[in-house]
């Protein structure tokens, strides 16, 4: 994903499983055992041995329950899992560190560990490191920046500072009157995933689903499937929250396998221009009910997340106000490349007590605090993209105003400011506001896919980059990769001039 400074985000988190249940995300989410429960609280708290003790202890009893099972063996593959991202010890951290900051001392180190600013883990008593932490420090500390050789920070995405795509949306929307359908453009893209020659034995099936876009009125319309490759495939109704389109392929020895698909779609931005003073209280409607209500493991009001509202929020009742006070809070929160979602029991928990966070955790933890203050906020997320080779996964979100209804929020890309006559008045952009230059692959978090996978989910929070499986079991991202390439066709309305991405 991107970042803000940079703020979009990468990718997300969650838990997954090994054998096939009707619902595999249910499986991997919910831990209702109370042996399963002690055995995520003993992976979080670092102890590996006793967990994997507890896991082969029940497993072993007759008669176990198959979601019970299912649950366990999911927990032996997070902790699998939580080794893929914590692979440094501390000398590792110095040596990459020391790459950027040449004269880097120990006591120096040990003072932005001490801060908290490289994640690590104790696990049965060894301390490992995030892969990603010696980058994640320049997202997270200034002086670390000052220190560096080109004192350099890293790069934004195009859309995280303010700039003349925000202006020309907000002119549409005052031109128009209307809040959505701005601006649009149509954009052919081709999704790629490629598994690693011989990840999976020659003759063998390999199954993959790739992310396809939704039919969304006024954000993304007119979505047009042109091919795939293979040619048989199956693509999964508009209604499906995480919708896909499933391939499947015998895998050749020593050759990569690769899986394509490419459509059609005019994206538009939206800009609500939100008055404060016109937002009323929401009456929480059956249908809007499930946008307020806990959802776990990753939406739990804590007490933890209930002190750090009560601390944003104070005494404030205008509606309007706390959904700003909330976003502005969340916006504070340094972006950081991100732990695999998988990995995490609990994300938004993770998120407010990480001190970072991406996209995902990011939208997650506004989420989670708009219902605990009974303001509906759902999901959405799917990658971003540029006029040129920029592209990136991305997750943001949607908040119910009346009387505006459900509205874009992204939380990540943030509040914006510029200097120009006029910009002020785009700092609150992304909260009612989103540029056109994103596609929106699902609207929730955690769901299943049509057809189902059989095996573990390697994201089973989102679903941006695409997923691949074999009876023998589920390929983790270390065994494929993605990529997307695009190019800008000529439209009716807005006048794109055909031009190619990466």
């Amino acid at each position: 994903m991107t970042n803000k400074g940079r703020r979009l985000r990468v990718t997300v988190l969650a838990c997954a499983l090994f054998c096939a249940l009707p619902s595999m995300v249910l499986a991997q989410n919910n831990a209702p055992d109370t042996t399963v429960s002690h055995t995520i609280q003993a992976i979080d708290a670092g102890h590996f041995k006793d967990a994997e003790a507890d896991i082969a202890k029940a497993l072993a009893q007759p008669g176990i329950a198959a979601s019970e099972r299912n649950a366990l063996l999911y927990q032996r593959e997070r902790m699998r899992r939580i080794l893929i991202d914590f692979t440094l010890d501390e000398a590792a951290v110095k040596e990459r560190v020391r790459k950027q900051i040449p004269d880097l001392t120990d006591a120096e180190f040990d003072r932005w560990n001490k801060q908290g600013l490289f994640e690590h883990q104790v696990i049965d008593g060894r301390t490992l490191y995030f892969k990603r932490s010696p980058g994640n420090l320049f997202r997270l500390s200034k002086e670390a920046v000052a220190r560096r050789k080109d004192h350099k920070a890293d790069d934004d995405g195009p859309m995280e500072n303010l700039n003349d795509t925000h202006r020309a949306i907000r002119a549409d929307a005052i031109a128009t009157g209307k809040h959505n359908g701005l601006v649009p453009h149509r954009v052919r893209m081709t999704q790629i995933l490629t598994v690693n020659a011989d990840a999976v034995p020659a003759g063998e099936t390999v199954d993959a689903w790739i992310p396809y876009p939704h039919d969304l009125p006024g954000q993304q319309d007119d979505v047009k499937f042109i091919g795939s490759e293979p040619s048989t495939h199956e693509l999964a109704d508009n209604s499906v929250a995480q919708r896909t389109v499933h391939m499947s392929k015998p895998a050749k020895a020593g050759e990569k396998t690769q899986f394509k698909v490419t459509y059609e779609v005019t994206l538009s931005a939206q800009d609500y221009r939100i008055d404060g003073n016109k937002v009323t209280k929401t009456v929480i409607t059956p249908e809007l009910a499930p946008y307020v209500a806990e959802r776990a493991p990753h939406v739990v009001f804590t007490d933890d997340l209930r002190a750090f509202s009560k601390k944003v929020l104070g005494d404030e009742k205008n509606p309007y106000r706390i959904v700003q006070k909330l976003f502005a809070a969340v916006d504070q929160i340094p972006w950081a490349g991100a732990r695999e979602y998988s990995t995490i029991s609990n994300i938004s928990d993770y998120t407010l007590h990480a001190g970072h966070g991406d996209c995902g955790q990011q939208t997650l933890l506004l989420i989670t605090l708009l219902r605990l203050n009974g303001i509906p906020a759902r999901w959405q997320s799917g990658m971003v993209f540029s006029k040129g080779d920029y592209s990136n996964i991305h997750d943001w979100g949607q908040v119910y105003l009346p009387p505006y209804g459900w509205v874009p929020m992204d939380v990540t890309t943030g509040q914006l400011h510029g200097s120009r006559p006029g910009d002020a008045a785009m700092q609150w952009f992304y909260l009612g506001g989103l540029d056109n230059w994103r596609i929106a692959f699902n609207s929730d978090f955690g769901t299943d896919f049509v057809p189902p996978k059989q095996q573990f989910r390697s994201d089973n929070v989102d679903s941006q980059r695409g997923e691949v499986e074999w009876k023998g079991g589920n390929l983790y991202f270390n065994q494929w990769d993605y990529d997307f390439k695009w190019q800008l066709l000529p439209t009716s309305q807005g006048g794109a001039s055909a031009s190619a991405g990466k």
